[in-house]
This record gives structure tokens, sequence and C-alpha cells, in this order.
């Protein structure tokens, strides 16, 4: 009786601080009233025991989709040992020097294998993009601190994140180098301090160069300037990546680490040409998946890209069904590609397996999630977080895919052997980004690609880094 008359009077004083609120969007009493009769309506004290102390994903777990997993693939190039990349946001780098770790076995008949420094190139990706915030500070000092543009910059001065335009303007620029020659250190796998001090201190660079702007300093003058800055940046990552190594020795091993010749001196990029046989800027296109926009037409992101002097974001937005096409002919020819996702939704982790029906929220819950994957882009609810290597299709009696396989950088003992398996529907829904190379792509494709973008701003919410 006396916890009725305490929770009657808790609903009586509650009523009153609403009713006391007038201004209109609030919400009211009655509103209130409203709110609480509906919940009431749908409640379900099982389950909301049942919430209390279990997580909602083991809740929503659908078991009508937890058997086992078919892992067999119609179409599928040949393995390669999986990589981690800690608690660090390099999937993108991973990503792309597996592509051309694979690349180069398959051009040996799978022979050789070869690990790549991520490392040598995430040193020399910071301190670019300590470079782009500086000099992007410089070219719009003129502006207000409230504009776009300058926000965008003191918000975002560096990250270990990325796309495949960065692998490819660092490693044409800066070259490659194996991993037993540049491994990685504890601030490589470990990011968050370095980061944090290098944001904080371009932040207060970028200040004192608007000021000198301002101060109408000679561009002479400026550029010193920054350039005792990247000297500062540089150090903070030496001490923490290493120092990148000049010249080395190297000899390459077959795949069962039997040592192939005598070892060769090269220069990073000598060991480059070696690799990738040429420049990778211009081999290949970048398309996207974003229901939003028309398709056939190709867009670009202004300053986001990892060096001043290299290339902004720039994809042709194609139906998932051309994307299929050229994937699958890629996947066919024994060719992993480059490609992100929204890796978080509806990821089963433990079988390493991407569906739309892993989990049932919408039962659980009693309420519906319609959004279709243009509301969800444009909501900021979905879009590119994750890179991997598409590395397996397959295929029906009709040639159409019916589930895909990636190899991801979490470690070999993570998800399906390292890998994540998902079907065809999950792939349509929940994919975004593609790196083709051109021998696979259509000319009326290839055409497309080339037309003049249209320009979007950087916070677009299809265009993210991969993490």
């Amino acid at each position: 009786m006396k916890r009725n008359i305490l929770m009657t009077c808790g609903l009586l004083s509650l009523a009153l601080a609403l009713h006391a609120q007038h201004k209109s969007g609030g919400i009211d009493a009655q509103m209130m009233k409203k709110i609480v009769a509906e919940q009431a309506s749908k409640n379900n004290p099982a389950i909301t025991n049942a919430l209390a102390s279990n997580s909602i994903d083991n809740l929503a777990k659908n078991a009508r989709n937890a058997g086992a997993i078919d892992s067999y693939f119609s179409v599928e190039t040949p393995k390669q040992n999986i990589q981690d990349q800690k608690s660090s946001g390099r999937c993108w780098l991973f990503t792309g020097l597996n592509v051309l770790r694979a690349n180069y076995a398959r051009k040996h008949n799978d022979s050789i294998r070869i690990e790549l420094s991520h490392v040598y190139l995430s040193m020399h990706d910071q301190l670019e993009k300590a470079n782009l915030m500086l000099q992007g500070i410089i070219d719009n000092a003129q502006k207000p601190m409230e504009d776009p543009i300058v926000q965008f910059f003191f918000k975002n001065p560096i990250g270990d994140g990325g796309t495949f335009c960065g692998v490819s303007d660092l490693v044409d620029k800066y070259g490659l180098v194996p991993m037993e020659v540049m491994p990685e250190t504890y601030s490589a796998e470990n990011t968050s301090r370095m980061a944090r001090i290098i944001t904080s201190k371009l932040r207060e660079y970028g200040l004192e160069l608007r000021r000198m702007v301002a101060a109408k300093k000679s561009a002479t003058a400026i550029k010193e300037r920054k350039t005792k800055m990247l000297a500062d940046i540089y150090h903070i990552l030496v001490m923490s990546l290493g120092e990148p190594v000049k010249t080395f020795q190297y000899a390459f091993k077959d795949k069962n680490g039997k040592q192939i010749g005598a070892p060769k001196t090269y220069t990073p990029q000598e060991f480059a040409k070696e690799i990738v046989g040429g420049n990778l800027t211009g081999s290949f296109i970048m398309v996207m998946n974003d229901p939003r926009r028309d398709y056939y037409k190709t867009y670009e992101v202004e300053y986001d890209r990892h060096t001043y002097d290299g290339q902004n974001w720039k994809y042709l937005n194609l139906p998932m069904e051309d994307i299929a096409k050229m994937t699958i002919a890629s996947l066919k020819d024994g060719t992993k590609m480059y490609t992100s996702y929204d890796v978080g939704k509806q990821l089963d982790r433990t079988r390493g397996y991407l569906d739309l029906e892993n989990y049932d929220y919408g039962t659980l819950f009693g309420i519906d999630f319609p959004m279709n994957k243009a509301d969800r882009i444009a909501t900021f609810d979905s879009g590119s977080t994750h890179a991997m290597t598409l590395t397996a299709v397959d295929l029906d009696e009709n040639g159409q895919p019916k589930k895909w396989k990636v190899e991801n950088s979490w470690g070999a003992t993570n998800g399906h052997q390292g890998c994540l398996i998902m079907t065809n529907r999950w792939f349509n829904e929940y994919s975004f980004r593609f790196v083709i190379d051109k021998k696979y792509v259509p000319a009326d494709i290839l055409k497309a690609e080339q037309q003049k973008p249209i320009m979007v701003t950087p916070d677009d919410p299809l265009f993210q880094e991969d993490k």
C-alpha cells in the first residue's frame, strides 16, 4: 500500500513538472501519458527480465540461422596468411598490401610468399596527413574559424584510417619494404596515444599558421615554419614507429620458407617496382554503391586524400549488379580485391558469418526496423567502416552469387579461420567500396569513370575512412 502511494505521488510530481513546461515541441504531461501507455501495451515482463541480465545480441540471436556455415566456394583465390592490425585503424593498409602481395605471388604461380611492412607506410602516411592538415589550414586561412572546411581540418587533424587511394599514393611515392626489414612497434599496433599527441600538436600549429597568414607573413616564412613543425611531427613518428629504412638486403622465400637465391640490395622504391611492376596510380578504378545518388556518375571529395599532392577520393557510383560482375571476373582470374563494408551490422563474430537474419532485434523489442540502404546512409546509420580483402565467391548454377568470403585483418583465430563469410543479400546491403583492376572493367564503365566528378563535402556519410 505504501509503495502504491509513493508511486502515485511520483507520477503526480512528474505530471506537474511536465505541465509546467509549455514550450511547443517538448514532452508535456499528455504526451508522456501516451508514451507510458504505448510502452505498457508492448511490455513483455519475461523479455524485460531476460534483458536485465543478458546481452541484447545473445537474446536477439536467431537460433534458426545459427547452424553450421557452408564454407565451400566455387571460385576461390589462393589462401595467404592472415594478419592482425591490432588496436589500430589501418585496415585499409592491411587490405591494400594483402592485394599487392597476393598479386606478386600470383605472378610467380603462388610459389613465393611475401609479407610487406605496414609500419613503413604508416609512418609516411601520418607525416603526409600532418602536412595535408597544415597546408589546408594555410590555404584556407582567410576563411573564418566557423567555416566548414576549416572546422574539418581542426576536427580531423590526423587519423590512421584511410582508403586504397592512400595505398596507391604512398607506394608510388615512398615504395615498399618487407615486414622483417621494418617490423611493427607497440605504437604502430596501438595508435591511440600517439594519435592524440600528434592531433593536439597539429591543432596548436594550425592556429599559429592562421595567425601568421593574418599577420601577412611571407609565403617563404610560412613554408619554413611549416617545415619545422613537420620536423617535430616526424620526430614523434620516428620515436614511436621507427626510422624508415633507406636501403636493405632481402632474399625472397618460397611458400615453405626456403630462401630463393642470394640476398639483393634494394631501395624501397626498387622493391616496390619488383612487387608492383610499375605505378599503382592509374591501374585501377574505385567504385561504390550509394543508392541515394545517380548511378554511372563519378563523385569526388576535396581534401580527403592521404598526400597533399595525391588523389582525392574519387568513386564511380554503380548498381550492385554491375559491381558483382566485375568482382566475379576478378576472382575467376585469381585476383583478390580491396573492398569495404559496414562490418558491424548483423555480424556473428564467433562464427565469422554475416547475414541479414543473424539477429532478430524486431521480434525481441516488438519494434520494426524498416530503413533501406539509402535511408541508412543518409541518416549516418550505415556506411563504410572497415576494409577487407575479397577472396572468394560461391556461384549458383546460373552464375549468380550466393555468398562471398573476405580475408580480414583481425588475426587468424578470429571469425572463420581469420576470414568472414557473407551471404549475397548481406553483401548487397552493407558493402560500399571496391577497387577493381582496369582489365576487369568494361569499356562503358571505364568511360563513365572518366567524366568530370561531382564534388561532395568531406562530412558526407559515405566518405568516412575505413578503419
